[in-house]
């Protein structure tokens, strides 16, 4: 059975900085405002060598104005239902309230181990006062801080006896990850909730709906993927709130954790500014790309108009013209296992590797056919090449002269390497040497 620890409790008790402060990283975004978390968030954790998941839940409130309220609830339960310990977290600057008191029958009901975390508990005082949590008939409350830190360890001693094993320490290691990438409202939690079967993720028409980097593992034609679903991604002109800049931080984050990146377009606005620019940036970090034209379904269309749209989008990318690109609808389940499928296959080209034998043999005769033109009366020789590994294709080219190949040439041989090895959906990088 996996160890897994869901902290919950009513909005801005301080949830997300107890995630933070187990996991030992800032993945979750923390704000003063109530509400900043909506999704399950996931993360690893150790103590006294017992390695666990974590779970970061959104606030549990009832009859509240939040849009979002049913669907954080939602959340909450399966967080609950998959957990193996449940940390209740309150706050002792404010005491026991009526949400703290109607949560507690529900943690009740679900027959799990429960430990009352007194947040905040950065004085003396405020460590006395946490005694009044008695009340919620739930145990001894833990006095902590998860800002300081103070408390977690007496708090975790106790939380680690109920593990049945050790754990494993990085369940995700050696694990391919692929990021859902975009601007806002594109659709990305909707093709992460149909991909997996479930509402991983929380959906609605408000744009910024999604604010941390939510992984989901996922397995399908025997791999086992990393589903990453992120924020929208906005120009910084349009950034109007703390949250938001650190929502898009999450999100550019998981791209450059991300082997390949799934890239979502409206189909009803085209290839816009935005969407170059995220293409640019997944490009320039060496990642593997997809491009999916998303609500395909409401676009008015004959036999040629996905054509004619392909050919303008890649005159539009250029030089970025070997990424596939699919349309699909989400809301129809529209070639949307395709996506995945062709991510799959650009994962397969960007951890290709290539007999240093086939590689010269194959760029020896191209470069014979169509020899590197001469510079300043200087004639370049290139006398074998090699891929060296690195974690996207790399390859050196020793010649004798290699300050005197022009850029021209440099991408003819990068489309010869394409041609003959097929890097489909992969930034290659091509450097010379002297030999």
């Amino acid at each position: 059975m996996a160890n897994i620890v869901a902290i919950v409790g009513r909005p801005n008790v301080g949830k997300s900085t107890l995630f933070n402060r187990l996991t030992e990283q800032r993945q979750a975004i923390m704000d003063n405002q109530s509400g900043v978390t909506r999704d399950r968030h996931y993360g690893t954790a150790e103590w006294n060598d017992k390695y666990f998941t974590v779970i970061d839940t959104g606030g549990y409130v009832v009859g509240s104005e939040d849009v979002f309220e049913e669907s954080i609830r939602e959340q909450v339960e399966m967080a609950i239902q998959e957990s193996t310990v449940l940390l209740f977290v309150v706050d002792t600057q404010t005491g026991i309230t009526g949400l703290d008191e109607d949560f507690a029958d529900v943690l009740r009901r679900s027959k799990k181990p429960v430990y009352v975390v007194a947040n905040k508990a950065e004085t003396a005082e405020r460590a006395h006062a946490s005694a009044e949590f008695y009340a919620l008939g739930l145990g001894d409350p833990y006095a902590i801080s998860s800002q300081t830190g103070t408390g977690t360890g007496d708090l975790l001693d106790e939380v680690v006896k109920h593990f049945q094993s050790d754990g494993v320490e990085d369940p995700d290691a050696g694990i391919p990850r692929i990021a859902i990438l975009g601007r806002p409202n594109v659709g990305k939690s909707s093709f992460l909730n149909v991909l997996t079967g479930q509402e991983r993720s929380i959906v609605t028409d408000i744009a910024g709906t999604t604010r941390d980097a939510i992984n989901t593992r996922y397995k399908a034609y025997g791999k086992d993927f990393i589903l990453t679903d992120t924020a929208g991604i906005r120009r910084k002109a349009r950034i109007d709130s703390n949250i938001e800049f650190y929502s898009v931080l999450r999100s550019i984050k998981a791209m450059e954790d991300s082997d390949v990146c799934i890239i979502m377009l409206d189909a009803t606005r085209g290839l816009e500014a935005q969407d170059l620019n995220i293409i640019g940036q997944a490009v320039k970090a060496k990642k593997g790309v997809v491009i999916m034209v998303n609500k395909w379904d409401a676009v008015e269309k004959d036999h040629r108009t996905a054509d004619v749209l392909r050919k303008e989008m890649i005159q539009r990318m250029m030089p970025i013209d070997y990424v596939p690109i699919i349309f699909a609808s989400v809301h129809e389940k529209q070639r949307i296992f395709q996506v995945m499928e062709k991510a799959m296959e650009v994962y397969e080209n960007k951890t290709k590797k290539i007999a240093t034998s086939k590689l010269n043999e194959a760029m020896q005769a191209e470069i014979e056919k169509f020899p590197p033109p001469s510079m300043k009366g200087k004639f370049v020789k290139i006398k074998y090449m090699v891929q060296v590994p690195t974690p996207s294709p790399t390859f050196i080219f020793f010649c004798n002269l290699p300050q005197y190949v022009q850029e021209s040439y440099q991408r003819f041989l990068e489309n010869r390497l394409r041609e003959h090895f097929d890097f489909t959906g992969v930034p290659i990088t091509v450097f010379f040497r002297q030999k």
